[in-house]
């Protein structure tokens, strides 16, 4: 039995989940609602203010499923309620980032400022000119716009610069040393 997928999901209150068929679970929160069609094999039920995830068959791929079938409702719960943040650091003289509207302006080391246009249900707030945090209440959407922030200027091994996830490690190379 998959140990994450045998777990129930808490419904906090203030959250209002339905479960339509063909496995369609819509999730109403204080921060907006969320509605994804999950697996058809897979058994979602609601009881006693909590989701359960069952499986139907111990095939391998309804074991894969369930892990992640409960993992994709439970992300759906603390989105609507707590929402998910990721933050971005960037590394390197002259590179900058800065909102004007909803677009978020980039200047990392091109010749031309980097634009980039908020997805909707994504709010991006530009605290310090090198610090990017990205929020929203759809965990993928969240993770992507991210990674697409950090894919404008990926962070180099050898002088640290570019665009990096605010706990994300870089190992730094040695550079060339001259002849022997």
């Amino acid at each position: 039995m998959s140990r994450i997928g045998r777990m129930p999901i808490k419904i906090p209150s203030g959250v209002d989940i339905k479960v339509a068929t063909g496995n369609v679970v819509t999730v109403k929160g204080s921060k907006g609602t969320l509605t994804k069609t999950l697996h058809k094999d897979m058994i979602i039920k609601v009881e006693d203010g909590a989701i359960l995830v069952q499986r139907p068959t111990e095939q391998k791929n309804h074991k894969a499923l369930h892990g992640l079938t409960r993992s994709l409702i439970n992300n759906m719960v603390v989105g609507v309620t707590d929402g998910f943040e990721k933050a971005l650091e960037i590394n390197g003289v002259g590179y900058r980032a800065q909102k004007q509207g909803k677009k978020l302006m980039l200047t990392l080391g091109y010749s031309h400022p980097v634009e980039m246009e908020e997805p909707d249900g994504i709010t991006v707030e530009v605290p310090a000119p090198n610090r990017i945090t990205v929020k929203g209440i759809d965990k993928q959407v969240v993770g992507e716009f991210a990674a697409n922030i950090r894919g404008k200027r990926l962070p180099e091994v050898y002088k640290g610069k570019g665009i990096k996830y605010q706990d994300e490690v870089i190992r730094r190379k040695e550079g060339k040393t001259g002849k022997k």
